[in-house]
């Protein structure tokens, strides 16, 4: 069952364009990125209301204070109020950092996400988590809050390039992972391009709605969720740091692997369940280009999680396939050893 402002569409312009009507907004702003101004836009601009469009870059490096700056002075100049709406159309970067400008702006401005990528349909737009990047940390600067409407339409995915969409797969891998061994069975059972998208999505959307409906603000629950996240994360910010940008679903991919090799190291998965997880996560995304060398500082930015207590790293962890355990406390030791075990597997 999902949420009154989660919907699944398969005409988004017409439900759009009456909920717009209905909402009473005096003025309307949406929100894009270069790639989906140009791609995505087009598709709804007949069936929306007078508007304006604000369009900033693309890409994890520019979800910024700075790019923050840019928006809210934008919607400063258009002299938006409290009874405006903020249309964000873009992937996760753009929901997560729209959602954060809506959120802040005079205290708060009803919000609108149309996720264009797998990864934000299927993961970053459900549950009202918001924010953006600070001093190469994901996520460092943020707070929950729901939009008025999350609208999904999965004909924005036949805009994406393949390296978007298997991306974005890795969330989908991780809630199968996570909360359903059939499903697990049944994707890696298949190529990327053999995928039901509109079966994977639902799902998903409904079982992500499902935890965040229990667990609001993550307190416990929510935190399964962040699976593959812990080490995927700060392998993120390890290459962003660098200048050599990896997707999100390629780090989180990695991240799956990797904590998978420490839940088999504390007795929670099988040998054969962590070979099945390594060799599909594989033969889809390949391997990240690390270093012995890296280990270590890698293992580092794990501190900075924003699940940890104190200096204790706290991670989530498959236990067998279909459910995980959250909060289990995990060395740098650990996490250096899961990163060689990454590196030495072979495609």
């Amino acid at each position: 069952m999902l949420p009154a402002n989660l919907k699944l569409t398969d005409n988004p312009g017409p439900y759009l364009n009456l909920f717009l009507q209905k909402g009473g907004y005096n003025k309307i702003a949406v929100l894009t990125d270069e790639n989906t101004v140009k791609h995505c836009y087009p598709l709804i601009q007949p069936h929306l209301p007078e508007h304006v469009v604000i369009t900033v870059n693309s890409g994890e490096e520019f979800k910024t204070l700075q790019t923050c700056a840019h928006i809210w002075e934008q919607m400063t100049d258009l002299a938006m109020d409290r009874h405006a709406v903020l249309l964000v159309l873009g992937g996760g970067v753009l929901g997560d950092m729209g959602g954060f400008c809506a959120a802040t702006y005079k205290r708060g401005i009803d919000f609108i996400l149309m996720p264009t990528t797998l990864l934000a349909m299927a993961d970053a737009s459900i549950g009202g988590k918001l924010g953006i990047d600070f001093r190469h940390f994901k996520n460092h600067i943020g707070l929950f809050k729901e939009p008025v409407l999350t609208l999904i339409h999965s004909g924005f995915l036949k805009t994406l390039s393949q390296n978007e969409l298997r991306s974005g797969f890795a969330e989908v891998i991780k809630h199968a992972l996570i909360s359903d061994r059939t499903l697990w069975n049944e994707l890696r059972s298949k190529s990327l391009e053999e995928q039901p998208w509109d079966v994977l999505l639902r799902h998903s959307a409904e079982f992500k709605s499902s935890v965040v409906q229990q667990d609001p603000t993550e307190k416990g629950l929510r935190k399964i969720l962040n699976a593959g996240h812990t080490i995927g994360h700060a392998l993120e910010s390890y290459f962003l740091k660098s200048g050599n940008r990896i997707l999100h679903g390629e780090a989180v991919a990695a991240g799956l692997i990797a904590e998978a090799f420490i839940a088999k190291n504390q007795n929670l998965i099988t040998d054969e369940e962590i070979g099945q997880i390594a060799a599909y996560i594989l033969k889809v995304y390949g391997k990240l280009g690390l270093h012995e060398k890296d280990y270590a500082q890698i293992a580092a930015l794990c501190i900075q999680d924003k699940k940890n207590r104190g200096n204790t790293v706290l991670a989530v962890l498959p236990e067998g396939i279909g459910k995980a355990r959250w909060d289990c406390a995990v060395s740098e030791e650990e996490i250096v050893g899961a990163l060689a075990f990454y590196n030495t597997l072979q495609i």
